[in-house]
């Protein structure tokens, strides 16, 4: 018998929510990169999270015989919907052993819960916005996790679709080996789009003038540019504050490409960094007791792997080449630091502009996630 306990959002009653799929899910599983503990709680609780300015939530875990065996959170982006039209909560957290008692309580506790709040559709996996991990992977199980994306067994998806969840969006993820130098090409490009709009990269050796002097531009930047994509939640004034605070403090500054105008107006930004995968699957997702020596190797020691977290352009820059900048700029530090292959973020499969540009490279598109959604 499958029993259902609404949890208070206490310190205590979080780390058990987190821990259930790093402790027992994927406890022996190579390909599971767990979040970072001390992260997820910042995220889960309200009076850490800005984000809850304009969501609310309800977490749940399901229990048999004492032990527990699923969880999942019920989220509501009251932006998103406004912005949409919708009234669609968020199934988001969502782990579970593979056992069709312990799924139907779930999903019948998030859809009861969206229900009472008066939203009529279900839609997951999602976080309260996109800087959190969302989508449920249907291709590319034996591949490993990157430190922003879910990983989940295959029995995940049978369980959505026997349920009678359809899809709403897929996101693909490449694979891209980094080349010995900057393609031909696109180094013909980088240098034709810098004469042609007077743009020109810029590189930083001190965090807090980058953050003084670019902190707010680079995050009102990616509003500006994801603005129209699938579920976007633009950032609040709040939000940016504890992203600067929460990321760009920590960035390697070599694998953080700026593209300016004379002025020093930000057109775009990329944004890179070393694979936190097999240090965060060593240490757990903590930092205690030796877990951040752990992710200081992987930023500063041997790592073979670059994570490409984004890419934002203004939208009156996007399909003039500007992305040649980035990488004109990252390849040379990407061989000079030993990183063999780059993964891409999540990207939307109909966003055809941004898969265009790893035609200059050797690529695989080597997983894909899903978004689903059911009528409630």
């Amino acid at each position: 018998m499958t029993e259902i306990r609404q949890i208070e959002p206490t310190r205590g009653n979080l780390l058990k929510f987190i821990h259930f799929p790093i402790d027992v899910v994927y406890r022996d599983n190579p390909y599971y990169v767990p979040p970072l503990v001390l992260d997820e709680i910042t995220t889960l609780t309200p009076e850490k999270n800005p984000a809850f300015d304009f969501c609310e939530s309800a977490y749940f875990l399901a229990y048999r015989d004492g032990k527990i065996v699923g969880r999942v959170a019920g989220i509501i982006n009251r932006l998103v919907n406004q912005r949409s039209g919708k009234a669609e909560a968020r199934f988001g957290f969502f782990d579970f052993i593979d056992d069709n008692e312990v799924v139907d309580a779930l999903i019948n506790a998030v859809t009861q819960w969206g229900r009472e709040k008066g939203m009529d559709t279900l839609t997951g996996p999602l976080g309260f916005t996109d800087m959190d991990r969302e989508g449920m992977l249907v291709e590319g199980f034996e591949e490993t996790a990157t430190q922003a994306t879910n990983y989940n067994f295959p029995y995940y998806p049978k369980h959505m679709e026997r349920l009678g969840f359809t899809k709403d969006v897929d996101w693909l993820e490449f694979r891209v080996t980094v080349p010995e130098k900057v393609p031909e090409k696109m180094a013909r490009i980088a240098s034709i789009v810098r004469q042609r709009y007077n743009l020109r990269n810029i590189k930083f050796t001190s965090r807090k003038r980058l953050v003084a002097q670019y902190g707010d531009a680079i995050f009102r930047l990616i509003n500006e540019t994801y603005d129209t994509l699938f579920g976007y939640s633009p950032l609040s004034e709040k939000q940016i504050k504890h992203y600067i605070n929460m990321y760009l403090p920590f960035l390697p500054l070599e694998d953080l490409s700026l593209v300016v105008k004379p002025d020093g107006e930000l057109v775009g930004v990329g944004i890179a960094i070393p694979s936190m995968s097999q240090a965060l699957i060593k240490c757990r997702g903590r930092l205690l007791p030796l877990g951040w020596t752990q992710l200081l190797k992987a930023f500063r020691g041997k790592n073979d792997v670059v994570d490409l977290l984004l890419i934002a352009v203004k939208p009156e820059y996007q399909s003039k080449g500007v992305n040649a900048l980035f990488f004109d700029d990252l390849i040379p530090y990407f061989i000079k630091f030993g990183y063999k292959w780059a993964d891409t973020g999540h990207e939307l499969e109909t966003n055809e502009r941004v898969q265009q540009q790893w035609q200059y490279f050797e690529t695989r598109q080597n997983k894909r996630r899903r978004a689903y959604t059911k009528q409630i």
